[in-house]
Formats: C-alpha cells, structure tokens, sequence
C-alpha cells in the first residue's frame, strides 16, 4: 500500500465531524513534529506547518468531515439528531456509527428509518429519508428516556460515522474522503519535503470548519501572497473530473478562481505529463471562498483528486491523489526553487 493510502487509512479511523477535530488535529501534529516540522494552532483551532517564517504560499485542506450531533433523546431512549454539514442521509442509512459524550464516554449506534422493518411497515421502501422521519438506534439496553440520560448522553454530544475504508485494486472506498484525501496528501508531500521547507516560504493549513462554510475564514499568516486549495474535485454527470487525475477548478458555486495561479497550473500539468481535468463545479464552496469572502486580500486557486459520489459513499483512485500531490510539488517548485 502506498505511504499516502497508508496515511488516509490512519486519519480516517480518527473520528472528526466539524467542530469535533483536536483528536485527528493531534494526530496529524504528532506526525509532523516527529518529522521535524513545525506546527502551531490558531485561536479557532486550524493547525499551521511549516518550517519558514514568512511563507508566501498557503496550502490548504479540511481535516473536518461531515458528521451529525444529537439533538435529543426519544421516548424509547433512542436518539434524535441533526446533520453536520451536508450528510445525504440515503447514503448515509443503516451505517454504524459512534455517540461521543462530552465526559469523553463513546456507544454505539446505527442511523435508521423510523419503524424501519418492513414486515410491519408496508411504507418502509417509499418514507422520504429526513431528519424527522429517521433516528440514532442506541446500542444500550434503553426503554425510556431516563435510560439514555443515566448513561451520560445529552443533547450536542456529536455522532461520528464509520469511514467504511477500503482499498481495492487502486481505489479507496470511504466516507470522508472529502476531504481526508486531500490531507493525507499534503502530509505525504511535507514528509518529503521535511529536511527543505526551512527555505521554501511555504505554509500547510489544515481547516477545521469547512464543512460548515467558515472554515477558511481567518487565521493566515500575514505574509501569505497565495491560497492554493486541496478539496475533492467532483466526479459525475456534466463534469469532467476523473478519479484518476487531478481536478483543477476554474470556477465554483462562489465565482471563479484566480486566473493567472489556475493557468499556471494548467501549464505545469501539460509540461509535466501530470493527468489532470479543468472543470466548473455548480454547486460546490471551499475554503478559498470563505478566505475570499471574510476579505483576504491573496490570490485564490482550488486544486484536488476527483471523487465519486461525494458526501455518500465516495470512491477515489491513488492514481489521482498521487497526481494532486505532484501539481502541487510542481508548483512550490515552479515558484521557489
């Protein structure tokens, strides 16, 4: 398995809906230290890497996934629940999942449709799956409320989904990959640049809010010039995007990216034999649109490996996250070196 996969499968298992992210933030700053990079947090707790002290370049991506929290406790001592940014619940259906209490206890649970078996629910195949018609089934002994409540669990304890990860003839099935797929990138590209990025005035900022639209709101370095963004690049109808190359986005739902920093990087894909496809995506934000929108006054360009299905059950290929990683080697070297 290649070091990047070995990487994701590890950040992966690390449970981090938005506003649930200190344990896979530690994580990744535990690795980064051993490797001698140096990080720090931001007051909203982005995590910052690198070893120069004015970089001109930020790299960025989000460690924080889609998730939910509950929302309450049912009569039968089950759990009602809201989403974390933008969970399709068909998707999302019958997957276990993981109540983390905010006494640090943890059960299980699977999210379900109300009255789900279909021997006693003629509707069961037809019910609209929403966030009123389905509910967390706790893997407790519970009849009441006064069950759930004794265990600890209340209201905001957040509701983590197993990633599901698997690796199979070069692709890698999962939950999360956006955007862990893109993390998983930037750490593999910092391990191989650990013993330069003293003279490369370059920053790597790792996101905990995306999914929720501010994640990329503040916390730059002031010296920052560029924003280059690393977020899955969409794969379906009436995109080009392919899970095997780097999706480079010449425009989202929040307006189009810098023209020069997307040409260059068109160009160096072509000069370098890096696959690659340019492409608009209609209904799509990241956090180069909340830097923008906050008023950053830094050029803006989004790059990242194509995904399938994105925020279900997503599929993307080493192939492409390797490609990802390579524009942006291109890049930093193109500019610094």
């Amino acid at each position: 398995m290649e070091r990047v996969v070995e990487i994701l499968k590890e950040i992966l298992e690390i449970p981090s809906p938005t506003g649930y992210t200190r344990e896979v933030m530690e994580h990744i700053e535990k690795k980064l230290t051993e490797a001698g990079i140096k990080t720090y947090y931001t007051n909203k707790g982005a995590l910052i890497a690198g070893n120069h002290p004015e970089p001109e370049l930020v790299i960025a991506a989000h460690v924080d996934t889609l998730g939910a929290m509950v929302k309450g406790i049912l009569p039968d001592g089950h759990l009602s629940f809201t989403r974390i940014g933008g969970l399709l619940l068909p998707a999302f259906e019958g997957e276990y999942c993981t109540i983390i209490t905010r006494s640090g206890k943890r059960y299980r649970g699977t999210l379900l449709l109300k009255n789900p078996s279909v021997h006693v629910n003629k509707e069961a195949g037809k019910k609209e799956r929403t966030e009123e018609n389905m509910y967390i089934r706790l893997d407790a002994e519970v009849e009441k409320k006064e069950d759930t409540e004794k265990l600890g669990i209340r209201p905001g304890d957040f509701i983590a989904f197993d990633p599901k990860f698997e690796y199979v003839n070069g692709f890698v099935k999962a939950h999360f990959l956006d955007d862990k797929a893109s993390v998983a990138v930037l750490i593999d590209l910092m391990l191989d640049l650990s013993q330069t990025l003293e003279k490369l005035p370059v920053a790597f900022f790792f996101s905990p809010y995306e999914e929720v639209g501010h994640g990329g709101s503040a916390g730059y370095p002031k010296s920052t010039k560029e924003l280059l963004v690393v977020d899955m690049g969409v794969v379906g109808e009436g995109v080009a995007g392919k899970e095997t190359a780097v999706s480079i986005a010449a425009k989202d739902s929040s307006g189009p990216y810098d023209y020069e920093m997307t040409t260059k990087l068109i160009e160096l894909a072509e000069k370098r034999g890096i696959p690659y496809t340019v492409d608009v995506f209609p209904y799509y934000g990241s956090d180069g649109s909340a830097a923008l929108r906050a008023g950053w006054d830094f050029r803006v360009a989004l790059i990242g490996q194509g995904v399938h299905a994105s925020h279900g059950m997503e599929r993307t290929h080493v192939k492409g996250m390797l490609a990802t990683k390579e524009l942006i080697r291109a890049y930093i070297e193109e500019k610094f070196l």
